[in-house]
């Protein structure tokens, strides 16, 4: 299965993960990740991050996002082109 976003590697550890605004939303499945993650939004409108048995958020610019390894969510598609810059914990 391919992924439906890129993603940029930084020098910091970091990387800069991009979801096109072209994308299929049936793409954008439940996951679990296997590390701890603090996601910064970077740029996008409308997206939203739904965690297991919660309501969707939406992802705001600027804000900081935790999202615990092995815990259930999903993105929700918005407007435009998501970008998250993502550190690993």
């Amino acid at each position: 299965m391919v992924n439906p976003y890129t993603d940029q590697h930084l020098d910091d550890g970091a990387f800069i993960r991009t979801f096109d605004e072209n994308l299929n939303e049936q793409e954008l499945i439940w996951h679990r990740d296997k590390n701890n993650r603090e996601i910064a939004v970077l740029a996008g409108g409308g997206w939203q991050l739904q965690m297991d048995n919660k309501l969707p958020q939406e992802l705001k610019a600027g804000n900081l996002y935790y999202i615990n390894k092995e815990e259930y969510h999903r993105l929700i598609k918005g407007n435009g082109t998501l970008k998250l810059k993502i550190w690993e914990k």
